[in-house]
């Protein structure tokens, strides 16, 4: 196996940190973006969208999309479990994941998106968009950090593919100054014990 890789990008970060929570070594292969290397015939074969991340198999088979590529990885490396373990884990694993993503991840890629200098002509940019966005991350850590109270992870007492998705959004948000507030004591907590994780810098 391989894996296609955008250094920083979120996405690709979730990944990188759930392999190595998983203690596997795939080698990784940086694909350029400032020189078109992911509109390259050759990797447009591998994801027609010319995203990353992209895990490519030994057979040559290719996954993209992170969610799809922690997916493949668990089902063929179930230990330890990222995922949940039961019927109800699994789906509680699954919703907080997908909370993770639409309501704190995506807003602030939108906020990375349209209002930092990076991608100024590459795309049209909406400031006042961006801006929105970056209130309405605040809001949501503001609502997330009541629903975490009493807890170590976001899901329970384990740590998930939902605490490695919230936490490559705060790395994010730390690049886009959207910053925890100090007041939410639960979330800041929760990071502090996430970014001590030996995987927290893969």
């Amino acid at each position: 196996m391989k894996l296609y890789d955008l250094p920083p990008s979120p996405n690709a970060r979730r990944v990188r940190i759930f392999v190595a929570e998983k203690g596997l070594e795939i080698p990784t292969i940086a694909v350029d973006m400032a020189k078109g290397e992911n509109k390259a015939a050759d990797y447009l074969a591998k994801n027609s969208l010319g995203k990353m991340p992209v895990l490519e198999l030994d057979d040559g088979t290719c996954i993209a999309e992170s969610g799809a590529i922690c997916r493949y990885l668990e089902e063929t490396h179930p230990e330890p479990a990222l995922m949940g373990r039961t019927a109800v884990e699994r789906a509680q694993v699954e919703m907080w994941n997908r909370r993770m993503e639409l309501e704190i991840l995506l807003p602030l890629i939108h906020v990375f998106g349209h209002t930092h200098e990076m991608w100024k002509g590459v795309h049209t940019q909406v400031a006042e968009w961006g801006e929105l966005c970056r209130e309405n991350s605040l809001n949501r850590l503001a609502w997330l950090d009541g629903e975490i109270a009493g807890r170590d992870y976001i899901v329970n007492d384990n740590y998930s593919v939902a605490d490695i998705t919230l936490q490559c959004a705060l790395v994010l948000g730390k690049a886009v100054g959207v910053r925890v507030p100090e007041e939410l004591d639960n979330v800041n907590a929760w990071f502090a014990r996430v970014a001590a994780r030996p995987t927290a810098r893969a």
